[in-house]
């Protein structure tokens, strides 16, 4: 009977109402628990420039109202103010949307207007809105300059998750009460009636790109196309947040160099390889792997490909090579595809898992013997919907790939370590002092030859 309750929740999802009402709920839950479990306070507002001192003094409110000095009146959803001895606190504006709706450029400008006048640090945004990278905001009209005093930053909902699951996972909050605290700030954004939902949808011209990409009749600059590449974009962020929070680690998006320094020129590339190929791509960079994820969007063949590489042992030839692939994925699809590569060799041979696990054979030419890397391949089919939550949804499609495939495949995985050195045959173990030979081993000293003062000692006189 007990096991059919409803569990009793610190933060509540029962009688959600208006978006206004989630909205002021959302941001009350994450500003409450910011004040009590200070390891996540840190690790969400440190990068904001907050104190990181563990003793600091964390205070939130609820939509303090300010007059600028033009009459305009102003009232952010919340405020953060961090002291730390005897430095001037630091101090957030914060503004929140839920579900669907959209932060407001003119409502940000106002708010920054306002911490200018205050003194105060920083704007802080949090949305279902994903940046593209970080130090992006997602909003198009806000006025504010780099070099400003007062900063504008971005959260979105699936990164605040993350970060909380984070400190969860790794146990960074040792006190079992802000750590049961945390948990019920997990379960309630993880919850759909919270509005936390993260990205939902690929645009209303994904229909026409998909479909232009199939027929091969894109335009590089036709706005549309543009759009589908700035969501992509988003949605492959989205993909690294959530597999970051189902198993509590920073995973992040890969990309040039020059990608990182101009966003537009990232864009530019999508557009390019949309057009030219039909297909949208990017990598994953997950700790402690054996190498990157990359995922492939092929909209012409409607389907998913995720895929890695792995290097084999320097000491195995083809067949031992192949068995110690094979004893790492014993659990994992047998309609992974796999392909070994010779040394400086750019084709290979390719097999699902399950005939390689029948005869190991099939990944080698005749002739050959070694192999020098492997590479691991998963094939599902594309979704059609723009949306997520709908039949054939493309978000949850490519969500789903991306989490079966590394935890099918991925986390199973282990690069080649040779074992320690061993000791030589013929070397001795040092002997024990019963094994010396007794000749060595003289009669105890007399408790005579002892100085007195030793001797009375040794007695506990």
């Amino acid at each position: 009977m007990a096991n059919e309750w409803q569990s009793a929740r610190l933060i509540p999802v029962a009688g959600s109402g208006s978006g206004r009402e989630n909205e002021q709920r959302a941001t009350s839950a994450l500003l409450a628990v910011l004040s009590i479990v200070r390891p996540f306070s840190v690790s969400l507002l440190s990068p904001l420039g907050a104190p990181r001192a563990v003793r600091a003094t964390v205070e939130t409110f609820l939509e303090p109202s300010f007059t600028t000095s033009s009459g305009a009146t102003g009232r952010p959803d919340g405020l953060v103010r961090i002291t730390s001895g005897t430095k001037a606190p630091f101090v957030a504006l914060v503004e929140v949307k839920t579900g669907t709706n959209k932060l407001d450029p003119g409502q940000i400008n106002l708010y920054i207007e306002i911490a200018r006048a205050e003194g105060f640090d920083c704007v802080l945004t949090i949305s279902n809105e994903i940046a593209p990278q970080q130090g992006v905001h997602p909003t198009a009209g806000v006025t504010v300059r780099k070099n400003s005093r007062v900063q504008l930053h971005h959260l979105s909902w699936t990164s605040v998750l993350t970060q909380a699951v984070m400190e969860k996972t790794n146990q960074r909050v040792s006190d079992p009460e802000q750590a049961w605290i945390l948990d019920q700030l997990v379960l309630y954004l993880k919850h759909s009636a919270s509005g936390a939902t993260g990205f939902e949808d690929m645009g209303p011209n994904w229909v026409a790109v998909r479909d232009g990409a199939r027929d091969g009749t894109l335009k590089k600059r036709d706005e549309a196309v543009g759009e589908t590449a700035e969501r992509w974009d988003q949605l492959l962020r989205f993909v690294a947040l959530t597999l970051g929070s189902e198993i509590g680690e920073d995973v992040q998006e890969v990309m040039p160099k020059q990608h990182r320094a101009d966003p537009r020129a990232r864009t530019t590339g999508f557009i390019d390889q949309l057009c030219a190929e039909g297909s949208l791509s990017g990598v994953l960079r997950i700790p402690h792997t054996v190498d990157d994820m990359r995922i492939t969007a092929d909209l012409k063949a409607r389907q998913i490909s995720i895929s890695t590489k792995i290097d084999t042992p320097p000491n195995r030839q083809g067949r031992g090579s192949i068995s110690w692939l094979v004893n790492q994925l014993r659990d994992s699809p047998s309609q992974v595809i796999v392909t070994g590569y010779a040394k400086n060799s750019r084709s290979g041979i390719s097999s699902t898992l399950a005939e390689v696990r029948e005869d190991h054979g099939v990944l080698l030419n005749d002739g050959q013997r070694d192999i020098a890397k492997f590479e691991l391949i998963t094939r599902t089919e594309l979704g059609q919907n723009r949306r997520r939550g709908k039949p054939s949804s493309f978000v949850d499609s490519l969500v789903t790939a991306t989490t079966n495939f590394y935890g099918g495949v991925l986390q199973e995985l282990q690069a080649y370590q040779p074992r320690a050195p061993r000791l030589k045959e013929d070397t001795e173990p040092p002997q024990s002092v019963s094994e010396r030979p007794t000749q060595l081993q003289g009669p105890p000293p007399e408790p005579s030859v002892l100085p007195q003062h030793h001797w009375e000692r040794g007695l506990g006189s």
